[in-house]
C-alpha cells in the first residue's frame, strides 16, 4: 500500500526535521533530536525506548560472527556514557529500509559526522544475534537479506555515537532501532 500522498508527507516531514534541527537545536542536541523527531513520525509506532547510563557498552563495528562457539562482533569498541534508544515498528506501507535511509541521511548531514561501520543483508551476520543479544529486542529478528546497520561518530572525541539498525520480517512487520550514546569524557592519566 504505497500511496503517493504518504510519501510526500514523509519527505515534507524529513525536510521540516532538517530545518528544525538547523535552527532550533544546538550542536549537542542534534543526534538526540533526530530520534525524538522520528518518534513523532506518524508511521513509526514506538515499541520501546529507554535512557540509561552505560559502562563498557560494546558497540559493533563489524559483523556478528561465531568464533570458538561464541557469537561476537568481528570488531567493536567499548564506551561509557548515556544511551538513548528507541525501537519502532514502521507501518502504513513504509519500509524500515526507507526510514533507515532517511535517518542515516540526517545523521550524515550533522557537523563532524563520520561513518565508522555499515553493513547490509547477510554481510551483517546473524540477525537473531543482533535482535536478541545486541539490542535485546526480539521483534528485530527478520530476514537476513533485509537487515541494515550503520554506526556514526558525531562531534569527534567526547561527542556522540549514533547506531541505526533496520529489519523486516514481512512487508507488514518492518522495524527500526536507533541509539544515541553521548560519550563520557575520557579521563586523562
Amino acid at each position: 500500500m504505497h500511496c503517493r500522498p504518504a510519501r510526500t508527507c514523509f519527505r515534507l516531514f524529513c525536510g521540516l526535521l532538517l530545518l528544525g534541527l538547523g535552527s532550533a537545536a544546538s550542536a549537542e542536541e542534534r543526534p538526540e533530536a533526530l530520534l525524538a523527531a522520528l518518534d513523532a513520525f506518524p508511521h513509526a509506532v514506538q515499541i520501546a525506548n529507554s535512557r540509561t547510563a552505560v559502562v563498557d557498552y560494546e558497540v559493533g563495528l563489524g559483523a556478528m560472527q561465531k568464533h570458538l562457539g561464541d557469537w561476537q562482533f568481528k570488531r567493536s569498541r567499548r564506551v561509557d556514557g548515556e544511551r538513548v534508544r528507541y525501537t519502532w515498528q514502521i507501518t502504513d506501507g513504509f519500509s524500515a529500509e526507507e526510514v533507515f535511509t532517511g535517518l542515516v541521511g540526517k545523521v550524515t548531514a550533522l557537523p563532524d559526522s563520520e561513518r565508522l561501520f555499515g553493513c547490509e543483508g547477510r554481510a551483517c551476520g546473524n540477525g537473531a544475534q543482533w535482535a536478541n543479544r545486541v539490542f535485546a529486542q526480539r521483534v528485530l529478528y527478520g530476514r537476513a537479506d533485509a537487515q541494515r546497520y550503520e554506526v556514526y561518530s558525531v562531534g569527534g572525541e567526547g561527542g556522540y555515537l549514533v547506531l541505526a539498525y533496520a529489519a523486516a520480517r514481512t512487508s507488514d512487520r518492518q522495524y527500526l532501532h536507533a541509539e544515541v550514546i553521548r560519550l563520557a569524557p575520557q579521563l586523562q592519566e
